[in-house]
């Protein structure tokens, strides 16, 4: 990566994501490439050495693009039998410590994966994280099932949203909005249904997020 570096770029990067870490200045298509190359050449074993090497990666980084590449070993194919839920408490640092949407989004997805392989572990939690006092473990309780579509389970979405409703925090209103947008993709009359019922708890933001593809007609 150091390689590879683009200093005038990194600051315009570093600018937009308002980052206190500093860039290499690497658009992420690279980033990636590298990590496939690097990590093709030298793989981490057993399930152990993995955890290890995303942690060591995760922790010692200095530049964020190093961080993308954690994340893009926590994700790679050959090592979906290790994501199990006894990984949680990493995931668990990875996003308090991330602690910004562009980390925390794509660990969400990972989390979503967990949930829904093992929803008698992962659903309690996500329960607990939605009243979390670290607004990164609620936002990432929201928006974990943004890939479900039918198989979304409603009961534990809405109960996530609710401690949450009141928050004026903008990255909860968007998960909040976000969440129930993807979903409406499913069932716009439901989301229709809820907003209606929900309005004057729902933040504009939220709302108009909720709406974007369907009206209250639906």
């Amino acid at each position: 990566m150091a390689a590879a570096a683009n200093p005038e770029k990194a600051v315009g990067m570093q600018a937009y994501m308002k980052s206190s870490m500093p860039y290499y200045g690497i658009n992420l298509p690279e980033v990636r490439a590298i990590s496939r190359t690097v990590f093709e050449e030298t793989p981490a074993g057993s399930c152990e050495e993995w955890r290890a090497a995303i942690l060591e990666m995760w922790r010692g980084a200095r530049y964020r693009e190093e961080r993308y590449a954690a994340l893009y070993l926590l994700r790679m194919t050959r090592h979906r039998d290790c994501l199990q839920p006894d990984v949680m408490p990493l995931l668990e640092e990875m996003v308090v410590s991330g602690a910004w949407w562009d980390f925390v989004d794509d660990l969400a997805m990972v989390i979503g994966d967990l949930l829904r392989k093992h929803p008698k572990q992962i659903r309690p939690l996500m329960r607990r994280w939605s009243t979390d006092p670290n607004l990164w473990k609620r936002r990432v309780s929201i928006i974990c099932q943004l890939a479900f579509k039918r198989e979304t389970d409603l009961k534990l979405l809405y109960a996530n949203i609710e401690p949450n409703l009141a928050d004026r925090d903008f990255f909860i209103r968007k998960a909040i909005g976000w969440a129930l947008r993807q979903y409406a993709w499913t069932d716009p009359k439901e989301v229709a249904r809820y907003v209606r019922r929900h309005e004057d708890r729902l933040s504009g933001l939220s709302r108009r997020e909720a709406l974007k593809n369907i009206s209250l007609q639906s």
